[in-house]
């Protein structure tokens, strides 16, 4: 932007290098590019009704991103007015090229035949038009130029129009070594209503007041609709800091700078520009011109109520405590109720991590429906329903609580909270092992239209509550063993939040957890320890790996049985006491398992005819094969007592389990538990006499057992 060749641009508020008050004084000044501009619109006057309907659309919606957008080198514009009119460019290009080889004199006339526009009683462009103030805008800026600041702006646009000949000369002799369908491939992607590639927006001019709030608002739109066509940290911070050194008040720049920093979770860099932006909104009585003399004191209430909400958001609890209460002590005094309410919401967001705010949030949710707050009502719905599913409250008291916040949704068309609910609901039926549900969540919302108003080429609904859905169905079909589509989500997710964005992590957790199920299905434990150190780095509770299942399992391999069952009744009290679903079912297949061990299998088998339905409907593929395998060892080991015949008659049964059980394990490619089913069913195939099929067990079994280390314990002594 202003970084690069000042020179080349008249500016009116430099003097000898120097930038005077307020750079954004004068709305607009003159530059080669504008100029380009003005020549464009000329020859648009001039062709009339020879342009065909279709390209006079094709213009007409050209222009206005034109006008608004920040200079860019002639060849992009050229391009852009090819793809809608070729014969127009090139009459723009001769007409350009005529002022720029021509004399000082012909710049002075073509100003001068500007102003025939507005004239006579059918004007071909009116005077309150876009495109009517940005002529006078630009009449009225060239007729303050001194005759020195006219030559430097002639000068300027020959070299404008120079730099654009040299390019063409380059691009002619790389077409001839270039394939025409390669060319005009190229050609295709280039759309116009993308924002600007960095090197081009990098080599413009000093940004008119215009320009600069077209800028700052495309990308903080972007920013938060499509961060991945938003230009880079560090080139976006470039930009603002060039933008800042023509205006440091400019309050708006400083504001995209927190934003900017806390894409890359800079809390210094964060806090100073937040702190900028309010100091400077202060400054230029932007807030009191507009809320009289409350605007100060409202400045500074919001300013200490956003440097909280940054605290919180970084995890300093302490300190966003110590602010919220320079925000209350302000707004009580003010008698400020909006403020106060945001106040008490982001109280209970930073003393929740205290104690059972419940109560707190309760009273936020009442206070900002009677103050007629919605989006705040609905947010304090949201973090109420999510904080009791977290305390085990059941399911359709939840599920009925986000229905009436659906409905204010709806009402006041909140649409990025119509996301953030069904995201909800999704993260909630797989809390608690409703995976059917979950998915069908998850598909509800990918299948939406987003009720945003977004810029065409930018890609709708890039949001927080869509990356947890994305990560959510890639988990969903891992755990079916369809690790392929999981790897086509994921790589979509990585396409759509780049490591460098903010809601990064969350496909990075998910991509980890799902390695480390891979490994521990094809029992490469190593690397499964690896992989822990990386996900507890992302999320310290996911890393913690002793669990009471797991602690169950360690006494198993150790033979102490009987000491496992408290730990599992334990785990069982906890899975339902929080309306864990799957979790208390499996715990349950865990009990199972023990009390087989035990002796008593007749009881076992009662057991699991209650217990795996759930787990057959909800439950990872792995599951579904380890409590195949159980039932399987329950009809074996209930067959002690049986006549030969029944016998015979349970151990078939048996083996169409097995096979069962093998075809889930097959699934997730899960080798350690695979080769413990060829086993027992090799046995199975042996007791009934079936040579052949024992062989076959065998011999597979074999080549996994060679493939996999031995436990050292016996085989089939263990559930998973």
């Amino acid at each position: 932007m202003a970084s690069v060749h000042e020179s080349l641009y008249f500016n009116p508020m430099m003097t000898n290098g120097v930038v005077h008050a307020n750079v954004f004084g004068i709305k607009d000044w003159v530059t080669p590019y504008k100029m380009a501009l003005l020549v464009l619109l000329s020859e648009l006057g001039r062709a009339g009704s020879q342009l065909g309907l279709l390209e006079r659309r094709r213009l007409n919606r050209l222009l206005l991103p034109l006008l608004q957008g920040p200079d860019m080198p002639l060849s992009r514009l050229r391009k852009a007015i090819e793809e809608c009119c070729p014969s127009l460019a090139g009459s723009v290009h001769i007409r350009l090229k005529l002022i720029a080889e021509g004399e000082l004199k012909d710049m002075e006339q073509f100003f001068d035949d500007l102003s025939d526009s507005f004239s006579g009683t059918e004007p071909e462009v009116h005077k309150t038009s876009v495109i009517g103030l940005f002529l006078r805008h630009m009449i009225l800026a060239y007729n303050k130029l001194s005759f020195s600041q006219v030559y430097k702006l002639y000068t300027a646009l020959q070299q404008y129009f120079l730099n654009d000949e040299k390019k063409s000369g380059i691009d002619e002799n790389d077409m001839e070594l270039t394939n025409t369908e390669e060319l005009d491939g190229k050609m295709e992607k280039e759309e116009l209503d993308l924002p600007l590639r960095e090197e081009e927006i990098s080599c413009s001019g000093p940004l008119s007041q215009k320009q600069a709030e077209y800028f700052l608002s495309q990308q903080a739109s972007l920013l938060k609709n499509d961060e991945t066509k938003a230009l880079t940290p560090v080139s976006l911070q470039k930009e603002l800091n060039n933008l800042l050194k023509f205006n440091p008040d400019f309050a708006e720049a400083h504001y995209l700078s927190y934003l900017n920093s806390l894409r890359v979770h800079d809390v210094f860099s964060s806090t100073h520009s937040l702190l900028h932006y309010f100091d400077r909104l202060i400054l230029t009585g932007a807030e009191s011109k507009s809320n009289g003399d409350e605007g100060y004191g409202r400045s500074l209430r919001y300013a200490a109520l956003n440097l909280a909400a940054l605290h919180c958001r970084f995890g300093h609890y302490q300190q966003a405590e110590l602010a919220l209460q320079e925000a209350i002590r302000i707004a009580q005094e003010s008698n400020d109720h909006v403020c106060l309410q945001h106040c008490l919401s982001w109280l209970h967001i930073s003393e929740q991590k205290i104690f059972d705010s419940c109560v707190l949030l309760e009273h936020s949710v009442n206070k900002s429906l009677h103050f007629g707050l919605p989006y705040l009502a609905s947010l304090g719905i949201q973090s109420l329903v999510q904080q009791r599913a977290f305390a085990g409250k059941a399911a359709n008291k939840l599920m009925d609580a986000l229905k009436d916040s659906d409905l204010l949704h709806w009402k006041h068309s909140l649409s990025e909270l119509i996301d953030i609910s069904i995201a909800q609901k999704t993260a909630i039926w797989r809390l608690y092992g409703r995976s059917t549900m979950a998915l069908q969540q998850a598909q509800t919302l990918l299948s939406m239209n987003s009720l945003e108003a977004v810029n065409v080429g930018v890609q709708q609904n890039n949001t927080e509550a869509f990356a947890v859905v994305l990560c959510h169905l890639a988990e969903l079909h891992a755990e079916q063993g369809y690790f392929a589509a999981a790897s086509e989500i994921l790589k979509h997710l990585k396409e759509r939040f780049p490591p460098n964005s903010q809601h990064a992590q969350l496909w990075m957790l998910f991509d980890q957890k799902i390695q480390f199920e891979r490994a521990m299905n094809d029992g490469r434990y190593h690397i499964a320890d690896s992989l822990v150190a990386g996900i507890t780095a992302l999320n310290s509770i996911e890393g913690v790996y002793s669990v009471l299942l797991s602690v169950a399992e360690l006494y198993w391999r150790s033979s102490c049985h009987t000491i496992a069952l408290p730990v599992l009744l334990q785990a069982l009290a906890f899975s339902r006491e929080y309306s864990l679903q799957y979790l208390a079912s499996e715990t349950v297949l865990n009990l199972a398992f023990s009390q087989l061990i035990l002796g008593v299998p007749e009881q076992v088998l009662n057991i699991l005819h209650m217990a795996i339905e759930p787990g057959l409907a909800h439950g990872a593929v792995l599951d579904k094969g380890c409590a195949m395998f159980l039932v399987a060892k329950c009809q074996v080991a209930s067959t002690a007592s049986y006549t030969q015949q029944k016998k015979a008659e349970a151990l078939e049964s048996a083996i169409l389990n097995l096979n069962e059980a093998k075809t889930y394990l097959a699934k997730v490619d899960c080798k350690e538990q695979l080769r413990d089913v060829l086993y027992f069913q090799a046995r199975l195939f042996h007791t009934l006499g079936k040579t052949q099929e024992r062989n076959k067990c065998a011999m597979l079994f074999r080549q996994l057992h060679q493939e996999l280390p031995a436990h050292g314990v016996p085989l089939i002594n263990a559930f998973k």
